[in-house]
């Protein structure tokens, strides 16, 4: 287990839970059910995760989205006996997912997870909700690296109802108007992501 990771759970809905670390990052995890399964999605461990994962279901696999986002992924994957799936491209064996390539560079390979059934995107670090990801008065924005060359062409075709993030508590009502605004809008919108980056940086008087 990871010591000394205080988290909260979060992002309570239908389809799962998440739970966010109390720190900068505010690296998010979920956990995804579906007919009694329970799918891990880059999970960070802590107290509590197990017990309210066991409790939710049956667990079925570990799903790193992010080739480093390694975190406790490979650690819970061989404590529950399930799968560690490290950026899956094809589906999944009961699994109710498909996967949408985001990058596949040297440096960053990332997939996103979209539960159709549910209208459910789940993105590592592509988008994120936390103070580093968003311009003022965007309740959604893409990663500062990527804003340049959003992914629009890669995720623009879904309409998600939901969108759970890698970093930050996710959207998890009426989400498709934010998210397709956070991909046609990013780069636009670079020079207020710098401002907000500056004046989070200077220390308050």
């Amino acid at each position: 287990m990871a010591a000394g990771v205080k988290i909260r759970f979060c992002d309570e809905f239908a389809g799962g839970f998440g739970w966010i670390a109390d720190e900068r990052l505010q690296r998010c995890s979920h956990a995804l059910v579906d007919e009694g399964r329970v799918w891990l999605i880059d999970p960070v461990d802590a107290d509590g995760v197990e017990e309210r994962v066991r409790a939710a279901g049956e667990p079925a696999g570990v799903i790193q989205l992010l080739d480093r986002h390694n975190r406790d992924s490979a650690v819970l994957a061989m404590r529950l006996g399930v799968p560690h799936h490290v950026v899956p491209v094809e589906l999944i064996a009961a699994a109710p997912f498909e996967f949408l390539v985001v990058r596949k560079g040297w440096t960053w390979k990332e997939v996103a997870l979209w539960w159709p059934a549910r209208r459910v995107l789940v993105v590592a670090d592509a988008l994120g909700t936390v103070g580093y990801f968003v311009a003022p008065g965007e309740r959604l924005g893409v990663h500062p690296v990527l804003r340049p060359i959003p992914p629009r062409k890669r995720l623009g075709h879904v309409h998600p109802e939901t969108v759970l993030c890698g970093h930050g508590e996710g959207v998890l009502e009426g989400a498709d108007r934010d998210f397709q605004a956070a991909l046609l809008t990013a780069r636009r919108r670079i020079p207020a992501v710098v401002t907000g980056l500056v004046r989070r940086s200077k220390p308050e008087r």
